[in-house]
């Protein structure tokens, strides 16, 4: 039986311009494979996003090991500081270079490659699912959450999720993920009363009263960790204010702060908290200040466990590396796929990703392929 090639297919979705929300043929060349193989394929494209379901096995099947994947990757930036053509994915030197190499076109060329050799001989009572998004590095609205809300329609279900994104930071196999922090970005405005800052009496500067509030959010304890997070924090990211002039005072003054939260916290919690501060803040001071919030995605784990267990069995056996379970990093799509099923992240070292010559060693494309292949073959043994 031949074997398919995880380097050739990243190389193929290497050349593919597919900057979010563009598909650039990723997904086209993605599905061809997979229909060669047997896979039922769907495009789930929605509000300008492409996006791919493919499941091999019966959409009844007993057991559905499903892998969360994107094609999309992020702006090239300066061209001309790249040394290698951004879309050519050159291999020189033990590596194959590009935007995407690592994040993650390389992580879906390995599960594609694992999925269709075991496609050949998938027990009856089985499915294998892949759901492919074209917008991870985009707002994510209508990526992954638009396949899963599929599925959800037309009666599909993974018992079980892998996402390929970058796990490792140094060595591959070192690191897995069980869970993500929460992300919520909550942005202020502090409206006064403009006036000439030799007259200080007639107007109401907002800048003293929005400094104290960040100064009294910057110094506050969010907790000190839990069993398998780091301590939330919270970076203040903008103070802006955009006044040229040095003898007026300001009417407006804004300011922008991030929390990433552990399962100590809600983001109704902390947005609860950070209103009550504002409140209480502008009170004293006499002027308004009004916030609105976004929010990323809460702060989620999959407890250790089977599936945890099953995927550092997999990657000891081909690296003879025991990954450490953690919930280090920023936001993913496993924060979606965790309402579905339970899920877990493990892919490639992921150093290079979003810089300019983003490259990924070869023969760590094959070790993820040989990891996968045992996770899928392990799960349905």
């Amino acid at each position: 039986m031949s074997q398919a090639d995880p380097v050739e297919i990243t190389r193929r979705l290497i050349e593919c311009p597919s900057v979010t929300p563009e598909e650039g043929g990723a997904l086209v060349y993605l599905a061809d494979l997979l229909a060669d193989a047997g896979f039922e394929c769907a495009r789930v494209d929605r509000g300008g996003v492409s996006n791919l379901f493919a499941r091999k096995g019966p959409k009844d099947a007993k057991r559905r090991l499903g892998f969360n994947g994107h094609t999309d990757v992020v702006p090239v930036g300066d061209t001309g500081a790249w040394t290698v053509q951004p879309f050519g994915a050159e291999e020189k030197d033990g590596w194959i270079w590009g935007r995407g190499a690592t994040d993650m076109k390389s992580g879906v060329a390995a599960w594609v490659a694992a999925a269709v050799d075991a496609a050949a001989v998938l027990p009856e009572d089985a499915a294998l699912i892949l759901a492919i998004t074209g917008d991870e590095e985009g707002d994510a609205v209508d990526g992954t959450r638009a396949l899963l809300e599929w599925m959800e329609e037309s009666g599909e279900r993974m018992d079980a999720c892998i996402v390929g994104e970058p796990t490792c930071p140094d060595r591959m196999g070192e690191m897995m993920k069980i869970g993500r922090r929460g992300s919520l970005t909550a942005y202020f405005t502090a409206r006064g009363v403009q006036g000439h800052a030799a007259y200080p009496h007639r107007a109401k500067n907002p800048v003293p009263a929005l400094a104290r509030l960040v100064t009294r959010l910057d110094a506050h304890v969010l907790d000190e960790g839990t069993a398998h997070f780091d301590p939330s924090t919270l970076a203040i990211t903008t103070f802006d204010v955009g006044n040229p002039a040095t003898n007026v005072i300001p009417a407006e003054a804004r300011a922008t702060v991030n929390i990433r939260f552990n399962d100590a916290h809600s983001a109704e919690g902390l947005t609860a908290w950070l209103r009550e501060a504002a409140e209480e803040v502008a009170g004293l001071a006499g002027i308004e200040i009004g916030m609105e919030v976004k929010v990323s995605g809460e702060s989620f784990l999959t407890p250790p466990g089977p599936l945890s267990d099953l995927v550092a069995a997999a990657v000891e056996a081909e690296t003879g590396i025991r990954p450490e379970m953690s919930t280090s990093g920023g936001t993913s799509d496993a924060r979606f796929v965790k309402d579905h099923c339970p899920v877990v992240e493990f892919g490639l070292v992921g150093k290079t990703m979003h810089q300019v010559d983003e490259r990924v060693e070869i023969s760590q494309i094959g070790q993820l392929k040989a990891i996968y292949a045992r996770i899928i073959r392990d799960y349905f043994a």
